[in-house]
């Protein structure tokens, strides 16, 4: 009689766990309006900071500001018309750079970031650099003006640079050499 039982339950448990289970339905559904409310605060955070950026463009009219196709802008303090090599992947961009914030205060001097080595496309620096090194020639100094999320982002850098915070990068490129040209040295 026990046994009757027991399989009789084992029996039924087996049937019960293999039916087909039925889909749950969430218990509240999202409207969305996190995503709509976050993507308006980005969108008027992106036009302040482009106003800023433009405030400046306009307030030097003897600097032709170039546009690049990422969402910043830059100028040429020193260019290089001889030359057409840049960094490209697989090389090695030698520069100094400063940083400074949107009203031309030092954020980090030069001196503070000397000297700069970046394997180009191979490390994590800022994406404004990451992309602006690459336009630039050997012995070139370019001024970039870029928006926060070209720079530090809404994190900032834990140290002086804030949240979503616009800046002024002011480059030197001193030297590109092949990856091969570093390893032989």
């Amino acid at each position: 009689m026990k046994k009757t039982i027991i399989t009789a339950i084992l029996l039924g448990a087996i049937l019960a766990g293999c039916s087909q289970q039925q889909a749950r339905q969430p218990l509240n559904r999202s409207s969305g309006t996190f995503m709509k409310e976050s993507i308006e605060r980005n969108k008027k955070l992106v036009a302040n900071e482009e106003s800023q950026i433009d405030s400046i463009i306009k307030s030097n009219p003897q600097i032709k500001y170039i546009a690049s196709d990422k969402g910043y802008w830059y100028h040429y303090d020193i260019e290089n018309t001889t030359d057409t090599i840049t960094p490209k992947r697989g090389d090695v961009a030698y520069f100094d750079y400063e940083i400074k914030d949107i009203k031309g205060n030092i954020i980090y001097s030069e001196t503070e970031l000397r000297p700069q080595v970046y394997y180009v496309d191979k490390q994590n620096i800022m994406m404004g650099l990451r992309d602006g090194i690459k336009l630039m020639n050997e012995g070139e100094k370019v001024t970039f003006l870029f928006p926060s999320h070209m720079g530090f982002g809404y994190h900032g850098d834990n140290k002086k640079i804030g949240t979503n915070e616009p800046l002024i990068c002011t480059v030197m490129l001193n030297d590109i050499k092949t990856e091969q040209e570093v390893k032989q040295n």
